[in-house]
């Protein structure tokens, strides 16, 4: 890898698996130092473990990105690690899908506050730190589900919002060299795939098969495919790229 992320700080957060992992991974391939917080103590000690042994400089901590006030103080000791903090992916996410009639209150709410309210607050927390240094790159992970899916009113409603809010940093942040962009994956393999398999009883090597059937490249996505297209968005050298979404979906979305 060309080390263009040397000297570089990411934060992602949900960064224990699937695409966070992937990002985290990417990005330390290539130089930076990552922090990656999570609610899943267990994964996140095999990540720290795993990177270590990589020789990656990595910073890993149990935190909830709804609670603001956790989500600050790992910031602020992250800055207080490294001297900075260069590059936000906001990839923690859950799915609670379910057909609207069968949806409950907290199926709802639950993917609201992870999706939306934990990017806001690592956004906020992280922007006046990118702010004093003139530079940032806040990379949101949406979803082609942003374009309505069938029993995702929920998730579907969070991710086009993040398509929203990733365009409203790009104007309020864009003067003080701070990027905002985003990735819609479409379907990638992780362990929240399988388990969308495993919830609709099916298989999960024919769930691949029959999600790849409708994607025109005939294969399915892998972290490392999402981890491209962040790792375009947080190169310095994006910087006349703002406020855009990127649908990595091997094929056209929007």
């Amino acid at each position: 890898m060309s080390g263009k992320f040397n000297g570089r700080v990411a934060f992602i957060t949900g960064g224990s698996r699937g695409i966070g992992k992937g990002v985290a991974l990417r990005l330390a391939e290539e130089g930076a130092k990552v922090a990656v917080i999570d609610i899943n103590e267990e994964a996140l000690n095999e990540v720290q473990t795993e990177f270590t042994e990589k020789g990656y400089e990595i910073y890993t901590k149990k935190a909830d990105v709804v609670n603001a006030e956790e989500v600050e103080a790992v910031v602020q000791e992250v800055v207080s690690t490294y001297g900075a903090i260069d590059i936000l992916v906001n990839n923690a996410g859950i799915i609670r899908d379910n057909m609207l009639f069968k949806m409950t209150d907290s199926d709802w709410q639950q993917v609201m506050d992870v999706h939306l309210k934990g990017s806001f607050n690592a956004a906020r927390a992280v922007q006046k730190y990118m702010v004093d240094q003139k530079y940032g790159r806040i990379i949101n992970i949406s979803s082609t589900s942003a374009l309505g899916n069938r029993g995702q009113a929920n998730y579907a409603t969070a991710k086009a919002g993040l398509q929203g809010f990733t365009k409203t940093l790009a104007i309020e942040l864009g003067k003080f060299g701070i990027t905002s962009n985003s990735v819609a994956p479409g379907f990638i393999e992780t362990e929240m795939t399988k388990a969308t398999a495993e919830r609709v009883g099916v298989d999960f090597s024919e769930f691949v098969k029959f999600n790849v059937s409708k994607i025109p490249v005939a294969r399915s996505g892998k972290p490392e495919d999402i981890a491209n297209a962040v790792a375009f968005f947080a190169d310095e050298k994006s910087s006349f790229v703002n406020g855009q979404v990127i649908y990595v979906a091997g094929g056209p979305k929007a």
